[in-house]
């Protein structure tokens, strides 16, 4: 993988799910993953509770980003977008956090609420920008 560089500065949280920045080289080969829902190969949404559509939905963004030849290191920036604006985010950000498993170096993290999806039943989009060998 190209030499990145994570930005985490004196002063500002240091998580270990996520960096608050990362520098990519010039000339890196770069995947960018569509928003990914909770939903099997036919198009069925998995469950109906954000923490099950996040498991399948992270399961499927790892399934791209390994097909093109990465694993889920690669990943430089992640993106939650959970519907409804009361939501809690937490049980969808802990199947996100579990996926990681405590790896160095994460991507960046950002979630969102919103206030729909693809289809009423999906509660949680996914995508993604990975940084490829």
């Amino acid at each position: 993988m190209a030499d990145l560089e994570h930005i985490n500065p004196d002063g500002m949280l240091k998580s270990p799910v996520f960096s608050q920045g990362i520098l990519i080289p010039a000339g890196a080969r770069i995947l960018i993953v569509g928003g990914q829902d909770g939903v099997d190969e036919t198009g069925k949404v998995v469950s109906n509770d954000l923490a099950g559509q996040t498991a399948r939905a992270v399961a499927n963004l790892i399934k791209v980003v390994e097909t093109a030849g990465g694993s889920i290191e690669n990943l430089v920036r992640v993106g939650l977008y959970v519907k409804g604006e009361d939501t809690d985010i937490g049980p969808g950000f802990a199947e996100w956090m579990k996926a990681w498993n405590n790896r160095p170096n994460p991507p960046t993290v950002t979630g969102v609420r919103v206030a729909g999806l693809t289809a009423p039943d999906v509660l949680i989009e996914i995508e993604a920008t990975a940084v490829l060998p």
